[in-house]
């Protein structure tokens, strides 16, 4: 049965703008949960009412509203304490859930592998933990819907003990499952991976250019968060180079606190990425507000990652209306233009990411001996070789090396003995 919801939010501090913004996103959550949205409460008050968040008088409005609406959900845009849940739904005769709980709720039907099942679930638990004084008969909800689905749903009855006794065996495997994907870096890093990281908001189109650019064929919906798990496929960038290209969870505002500690072995694969290809979605309303709420949750991640950015404005092709493009490039300098659906801007963007790739690589001349194919190989495959001449007993290579890459080849910068260095007139290649 398809449930139906009054959406209920508090606006403060006069700020119109950013309010409907969030409210229409709450609306979104609300459609991806499941839910038909049929109805947008908004209060003006300086500060939330202790006892029910919103007044008493607009309390018992929804309540009429939900009566004659047949509503069976009421969803705030903000968290709730679990005493205002537990007065408001005397009021309401109604389910309430705060933001925080629909957002759990959405991952928790999102979630594919066992990780992802696993930091949800731990989510989940840390969010009822402290509600879980003076629920009542909120404990008994396991009738169904929204806000009491998930891997936690079957132990939302028992008591703290247990739920604590859970939660440090999620965080036990955590740690394993934060163990498992560490070799895995190392392992990346061992044989020079380079590896590009997909960030953003959610249903920017991350998964999508992943798509584009790797042809992977992974799910895409024009939906939030409807990439939960993190994927990792290999893909090529200008001339041809290799590279991994890792798509990860899309940020949101105001990200659950449970959630941002319980993917953190997720997010943490952020840190190790060369680069950190931030996708924004040019056709919403509110991009640039976007934008900087990723660049936030960055920060918290890395106080240095702008040093890895690369940014690129997708959906060209659903921009409706003119846009200054010369205004945002000189805004964000650097920036890329595409359409990961129709691969506008796709090859350029290749460029851009090889150019950040190479700008910190030096050039370097090698002597590499014919016994040594696997080392001419590697120079190949993780370098670019510019230009390359045959000698008797070696192969002379002209070659852009990363720093790590140049120091494994260090050795074969001077010539066999008895070889000469080439003549001035052979330098240019």
């Amino acid at each position: 049965m398809l449930e139906t919801a009054i959406l209920v939010g508090l606006e403060q501090d006069n700020q119109a703008d950013v309010f409907d913004q969030a409210m229409e996103e709450l609306s979104l959550l609300t459609q991806t949960a499941g839910a038909e949205p049929l109805l947008t409460v908004r209060q003006k008050r300086p500060s939330p009412d202790p006892r029910y968040f919103i007044g008493r008088g607009k309390t018992r409005e929804i309540a009429s509203l939900a009566k004659e609406l047949g509503a069976t959900l009421v969803i705030f845009n903000d968290q709730l304490s679990p005493s205002q849940i537990r007065n408001l739904e005397k009021v309401l005769a109604v389910k309430v859930i705060d933001r925080t709980a629909l957002i759990l709720d959405i991952f928790a039907c999102r979630a594919r592998t066992r990780a992802g099942k696993l930091q949800v679930e731990l989510a989940q638990l840390q969010y009822l933990l402290p509600r879980l004084t003076g629920l009542g008969t909120q404990l008994s909800r396991l009738g169904g819907g929204i806000g009491t689905r998930g891997p936690g749903e079957t132990r939302l009855e028992v008591d703290r003990r247990r739920i604590r006794l859970r939660i440090s065996e999620l965080r036990r495997e955590i740690r394993n499952l934060k163990k498992q994907r560490l070799l895995h870096r190392r392992l990346r890093k061992k044989r020079k991976m380079i590896v590009i990281s997909l960030v953003g908001y959610t249903n920017a189109g991350k998964s999508t250019l992943l798509n584009t650019l790797t042809g992977a064929g992974l799910y895409t919906e024009d939906k939030l968060f409807a990439t939960l798990d993190p994927s990792v496929r290999r893909g090529t960038i200008a001339g041809g180079k290799p590279v991994l290209f890792s798509d990860t969870v899309g940020f949101i505002r105001r990200l659950p606190s449970e959630l941002w500690t319980a993917f953190q072995a997720t997010l943490e694969e952020l840190g190790d990425s060369n680069l950190l290809l931030h996708v924004v979605d040019l056709s919403h309303p509110d991009y640039l507000n976007q934008l900087y709420t990723v660049r936030e949750h960055l920060a918290r991640l890395d106080s240095e990652y702008y040093q890895r950015e690369v940014l690129v404005f997708n959906k060209l092709d659903a921009v409706t209306g003119r846009f200054n493009r010369d205004l945002l490039q000189r805004e964000f300098p650097g920036a890329s233009f595409i359409s990961a659906l129709t691969g506008e801007g796709v090859e350029n963007l290749k460029q851009v990411l090889l150019d950040e790739i190479t700008k910190s690589y030096l050039k370097v001349r090698l002597y590499l001996p014919y016994s040594d194919q696997p080392s001419y190989f590697q120079v190949l495959r993780e370098g670019t070789i510019l230009d390359e001449k045959y000698h008797p007993r070696y192969i002379e290579v002209l070659a852009e090396l990363s720093p790590s890459l140049g120091e494994r080849f260090s050795c074969y910068t001077v010539p066999p003995a008895g070889a000469t260095r080439s003549s001035p007139s052979e330098e240019a290649f």
